[in-house]
């Protein structure tokens, strides 16, 4: 039987700056959604959404906010994703300014757009996968993979794309146009490269 505060056993096998999901904690609790409940109230433990829950590391300035690694992978229960945001793409010189709230999860499970705590992030399931990370090729691809979604001129971004194709590996962009190009990504570099990807 639990005793009255069995949410402080709970508690201490919770480590500060982590991540966990509700089923992860249950050998720890005979009342879990009580307990789970008594330290929200507390402020001993914040719930990021319906099934997750963080428990906050302070430093001199209050509670810190968990790392988006931890968070994602346990919402996913999987370590293979690729987080990034679009704002990187103002990064390869191509003439892109606008900027973008939200962060994008390349992975194999999930898809659609979930709230973890206070930040939004769009998951993408990617049925042509991705790098382990990320590089400036891999980015370039992927800003023509989605040029239709951004805010651009993407007749004026695709000027700048080509003008400024010498900057990147040819051989790092040909491994990543054929592996995670769209067949119009693959097209629009075809023409600026006179070089087949389709194949």
């Amino acid at each position: 039987m639990n005793t009255p505060y069995s949410y402080e056993h709970l508690n201490k096998h919770m480590r500060a700056g982590q991540v966990y999901r509700r089923d992860m904690l249950l050998p720890h609790s005979k009342a879990l959604d009580r307990d789970l409940d008594t330290l929200v109230e507390k402020g001993l433990l914040k719930k990021l959404a319906m099934g997750l829950y963080y428990k906050p590391a302070q430093s001199l300035f209050g509670a810190l906010p968990p790392k988006d690694d931890n968070l994602v992978s346990c919402f996913l229960r999987d370590n293979r994703f690729l987080m990034y945001s679009w704002n990187q793409y103002n990064a390869l010189g191509v003439g892109l300014t606008q900027l973008y709230n939200r962060v994008i999860v390349l992975n194999h499970k999930r898809h659609g757009v979930f709230k973890l705590g206070n930040k939004e992030f769009d998951f993408r399931r990617s049925g042509k996968g991705f790098p382990a990370k990320m590089t400036p090729e891999f980015l370039l691809v992927d800003l023509v993979n989605n040029l239709k979604e951004l805010a651009e001129d993407t007749s004026v971004v695709k000027e700048n794309i080509y003008k400024n194709l010498a900057r990147f590996d040819q051989g790092k962009l040909v491994r990543m146009v054929r592996e995670y190009g769209k067949i119009s990504t693959k097209r629009f570099f075809e023409k600026i490269c006179h070089r087949e990807y389709i194949r």
